[in-house]
């Protein structure tokens, strides 16, 4: 097999003798690899600008709340003072919500990293005719993919379509069992 690194574009538009659909699939798994991580690079950087952003929104809302709270209990200042604690509390609430959400990019993030490096495995070991036909070097690469799953969810899906489940109903299956965690309120950490 022809190293990553040597792997020189397609020539099934000018088969020759040299031609292999072994390597015009490993092209094309290295291309979608290429793919989803240019666009997470893409999208970090975004979400790093708003992740900033909405830090400094949060750190505001905290001083507007503590100057309303600080202002002297006056009839003039009372409608005044109430509107502005209601108006920092809501804005703190809308900073909270984005933080989940962000919370949730990464989460997406973390798990187009783990597909690239499957693509990326999967594309080393189908292409190195030494281990293509070496069931231990399948069951090797299984067991890293397995590793870089971090919910019990994705276990019992990537064990379930390993175990003859099609893909489709192990997917219904994980986002049955996921249910709704993106609708939450709740800050989850991983």
């Amino acid at each position: 097999m022809e190293d990553k690194d040597t792997l020189r574009g397609s020539s099934a538009r000018t088969p020759d003798l040299d031609w292999s659909q072994v390597r015009e699939t490993v092209l094309l798994l290295q291309l979608a690899a290429g793919q989803i991580e240019a666009a997470m690079r893409e999208g970090g950087s975004f979400v790093d600008v708003l992740i900033d952003s909405f830090t400094t929104l949060a750190g505001s809302m905290r001083t507007i709340a503590s100057t309303a709270d600080s202002l002297p209990q006056t009839p003039e200042n009372a409608p005044i003072k109430a509107q502005l604690s209601t108006q920092a509390g809501e804005a703190g609430q809308m900073v909270h919500a984005s933080i989940v959400a962000f919370q949730f990019y990464d989460k997406l993030a973390q798990r187009l990293a783990h597909v690239c490096h499957s693509l990326d495995a999967l594309g080393l070991l189908v292409g190195d005719n030494g281990r293509l036909f070496n069931p231990a070097e399948w069951v090797g690469l299984q067991e890293k993919i397995r590793a870089r799953y971090s919910t019990a969810e994705e276990h019992e899906m990537f064990e379930a379509v390993m175990n003859g489940m099609p893909v489709q109903e192990a997917l219904d299956t994980y986002r049955s069992r996921s249910g709704g965690a993106e609708d939450s309120n709740d800050v989850e950490l991983f």
